[in-house]
């Protein structure tokens, strides 16, 4: 383990899809701390999902509420641009959140899927090797890493959730579970390559590289998608009255929630104390998981407003039945990390901001 620093300096720091839900949160973070940031951005995320993937009104908020931000045009798929920028800053950590982030979506953009998750992550790691290989290196990679392993746990079913009947997963998904043989979806499996890939930089380099393998990460500012975006797109079809569709599992599927904001604070402990080529799951835990049935019901408790929905048997392919991440690993190594947001509340902001965006 590399020695824990404070900051006693303004870092520089880099950060991919710096308009998304977490990049975007990360600027904010550091940014309001006093940090230079350099956001990476190109609203991909429109071009993957349409007008309701735009992520441009945050991007002008970020431009208008932090004085050290400087927004970078780029593609991560261009590995000249992301080279001669890194060269060029003298960074002093890297926050990659920048990725295709639809399990669904990849079936239909395979080429696309890959070479932003895979290839894009390779740039952004050989550019560090090149040019800042002592700068703390986050990864934000997924729990669709394990595939539909998790699937294979015997299960309880409850009212309205699935639960882990085996008692090795009482405290969930652990870092130490099989992510080979078994069915990633295409996403699953190019972030299979990135996570590895920033593992292995970790371990041949000796450089500080960190796989953060979410779970639902989720927050107001969030541009919630059927595809991508599980409470924010729940909440956004409630606020407007459209109807929610449920594929399989009877709406009973299990998902643990982080708020953006919690994420951002212990990518600063990483960066604070980094350790080489190292894994944690982070979501919200057992405490803060919530079925698709479930959070309809705090849903409609902050909205006030019935849910619709369909539901049809066809499950997604590759898609966990119950999944929560096991956070022991992730508290033994950062014991001061705590989730502030729970699962209730962030439900509250996420309904409160979505009314104020469409008063």
């Amino acid at each position: 383990m590399r020695h824990g620093r404070q900051y006693d300096y303004a870092m520089k720091i880099l950060v991919t899809g710096s308009s998304g839900l977490i990049g975007s949160e990360v600027c904010c973070y550091f940014g309001q701390r006093g940090h230079q940031i350099n956001g990476i951005d190109n609203n991909q995320r429109a071009i993957f999902f349409g007008p309701q993937g735009d992520t441009q009104w945050r991007l002008s908020e970020l431009t208008k509420s932090l004085p050290s931000f400087a927004h970078h045009e780029i593609d991560i798929r261009d590995r000249e641009k992301v080279l001669d920028l890194v060269k060029g800053l003298k960074i002093d950590a890297i926050v990659h959140t920048a990725a295709q982030p639809s399990h669904d979506k990849a079936a239909s953009i395979p080429f696309e899927d890959f070479d932003t998750n895979a290839v894009g992550t390779l740039n952004l790691l050989e550019a560090a090797r090149r040019f800042c290989p002592e700068a703390p290196f986050v990864h934000m990679s997924t729990n669709k890493v394990y595939g539909d392993g998790p699937n294979r746990i015997e299960l309880l079913e409850k009212a309205t959730r699935w639960e882990f009947a085996d008692p090795e997963y009482k405290d969930g998904i652990s870092e130490s579970f099989s992510i080979d043989q078994c069915k990633h979806s295409l996403f699953g499996a190019s972030k299979v390559a990135a996570d590895i890939m920033v593992q292995e930089y970790g371990r041949y380099f000796e450089m500080p590289t960190v796989c953060l393998r979410g779970g639902c990460l989720t927050g107001p500012s969030h541009s919630g998608v059927e595809l991508h975006g599980f409470l924010s797109y729940l909440v956004k079809c409630n606020l407007e009255g459209g109807t929610y569709n449920i594929f399989g599992y009877k709406g009973k599927q299990v998902r643990d929630n982080i708020h953006s904001e919690d994420v951002a604070s212990f990518i600063d402990l990483f960066i604070q104390a980094p350790r080489s080529g190292e894994v944690y799951n982070i979501g919200g835990g057992k405490q803060n998981s919530c079925s698709i049935l479930e959070a309809f019901e705090i849903c409609e408790n902050h909205s006030g407003k019935t849910q619709k929905y369909t539901y049809s048997d066809a499950n997604r392919i590759g898609d966990h039945i119950c999944y929560y991440s096991d956070l022991n690993k992730l508290y033994q190594h950062y014991p001061k990390f705590e989730i502030k947001h729970s699962l209730n509340s962030t439900i509250e902001q996420i309904v409160e901001t979505g009314k104020e965006r469409n008063s």
